[in-house]
């Protein structure tokens, strides 16, 4: 029987949001309960002896502090070290993770993962297609897959991938290499939707070249943006079966690499946008509800801090009435509110404390609505304010849910989202994007990037690139 370990640490670094994660802000799997994930269902199925290490995971934040990401690689590595010999290892990461004084955090992993299994066991890890792949990641880890879709509907599948061709290599005696070719071209992940073009098109290539003799898989990783590291950048990665193929994975890296770099310009919004004025107006205008805008320059899932209540001030200085603004991150407003108690009429600033560089606290006059478990609402001249008290991701309805709130009630819904997600899309009759202010800031130009490598669109423009097997 196969004995495959699992493990990982799953992080999107934001590296311009200087607030810096610590371990309190994981959730950590460990052990038995490590075999409840879908994943290890399907290793389990397949007859595989499964060993649990850790998997660790937090939102979209700034980078991680160094002692808590020690602390946790050294926990899963002497997970690894406990377990004896093993044939291989099924690893959850993400591709952009940065640790305070190490940087690339899945390099400083999977090398670790290497030295405690040996030189045999085949590696296999599953990415989020906005990963800031280094080449040093390559040389420890064998097989590399991503997602495929933006917004992400096939994590499990993507995991379960990583697994089976873990499977299929170890059961056939495969000795999987991976090759990466990396355009330099680094956008926000909302200007590309992969069910939207040009990334369609790209995107539907990769089942062909998965069906091609002696390829296991390939993969478009669009980076992440917010994240200042020499990595930052887009990645194509093909993992053929064996060396005797790595040539013939490396032509296909190529091939979509020139593509991605020819369509660079022809990259889009999949939704109108424009500034937090405009949004607004656009959102008015129309007849259908609920219309939703994305703050997008305050994007929790992109690391932001969640904070902002610059689309508040618009709002109230409008005299918008019917919206919900979902939500601000501030635990002292939180407090305020319940010391007040629901009903009561208060005055009082919210937000802007964490990210401080690019907003403020705004006063609001408001009623106390209702408190909750999370929070507290608060209205304000037809705004309804949507306040937390730790941050959280406005991803899905149990969100607002969670506050007693329907969203489909209101005529404007503003989350703290770039493109929507899939549960937001169903019952939004329209949505717009506001390119506002923030840690993840649309309009790159305006962040102060000193560490990617240079020249890189859209920083750059007027140069020339050719991918290395198209150099001659």
């Amino acid at each position: 029987m196969l004995r495959i370990a699992l493990g990982g640490i799953s992080h999107e670094s934001n590296t311009f949001n200087p607030i810096h994660t610590g371990l309190e802000d994981f959730e950590i799997i460990r052990g038995e309960n490590l075999l409840k994930l879908k994943v290890s269902k399907f290793l389990l199925d397949a007859g595989v002896d499964i060993i649990p290490t850790i998997y660790a995971r937090a939102l979209p934040s700034g980078m991680i502090k160094y002692d808590a990401y020690v602390r946790m690689r050294d926990e899963l590595i002497e997970g690894l070290r406990e377990a004896g010999k093993v044939d291989g290892v099924c690893l959850i990461l993400h591709g952009a993770m940065e640790i305070e004084k190490i940087g690339d955090g899945e390099s400083d992993l999977v090398e670790a993962v290497r030295e405690a299994v040996g030189e045999d066991p085949i590696i296999s890890a599953s990415l989020d297609l906005h990963g800031n792949i280094s080449p040093r990641l390559l040389e420890n880890a064998d097989i590399l897959t991503a997602y495929r879709t933006a917004p992400h509907i096939d994590v499990e599948e993507t995991r379960i991938r990583a697994a089976r061709l873990l499977i299929e290599s170890l059961r056939n005696k495969l000795k999987p290499r991976s090759v990466m070719v990396k355009p330099p071209v680094l956008l926000p992940g909302e200007l590309v939707v992969t069910d939207v073009e040009p990334a369609l098109s790209l995107y539907s290539q990769l089942r062909k070249i998965d069906s091609m003799e002696g390829i296991l898989s390939s993969s478009i990783l669009v980076g992440m943006a917010w994240a200042d590291s020499p990595n930052a950048s887009a990645s194509i990665i093909v993992t053929a079966s064996n060396d005797r193929y790595e040539d013939k994975a490396l032509h296909e890296a190529c091939r979509l690499a020139e593509d991605y770099w020819r369509l660079r310009e022809e990259f889009h919004y999949e939704v109108d946008v424009g500034s937090i004025e405009e949004t607004i107006k656009m959102a008015e205008s129309s007849s259908e509800t609920p219309i939703f805008i994305s703050d997008s320059g305050d994007n929790v899932t992109a690391g932001a801090a969640g904070d902002l209540a610059i689309f508040v001030e618009h709002l109230l200085s409008r005299r918008v009435k019917g919206a919900v603004v979902g939500g601000i991150i501030d635990p002292i407003a939180v407090k305020y509110c319940r010391d007040a108690g629901a009903g009561s009429n208060v005055r009082i600033e919210i937000g802007g404390r964490l990210d401080n560089v690019n907003g403020y606290p705004v006063e609001v006059r408001g009623k106390v609505m209702k408190l909750t478990e999370r929070g507290a609402i608060l209205r304000s001249n037809g705004v309804d304010i949507l306040l937390t008290s730790r941050r959280m991701a406005w991803m899905s309805l149990e969100s607002f849910e969670a506050f007693g709130v329907d969203p489909r009630d209101y005529r404007i819904v503003v989350v703290k989202l770039g493109y929507l997600t899939p549960d937001f899309r169903r019952i939004a009759a329209k949505s717009t994007m506001a390119l506002s202010p923030g840690f993840t800031n649309q309009i790159l130009n305006q962040l102060e990037y000193r560490k990617v490598k240079r020249p890189l669109y859209p920083l750059d423009k007027e140069f020339l690139w050719k991918p290395p097997c198209r150099e001659s």
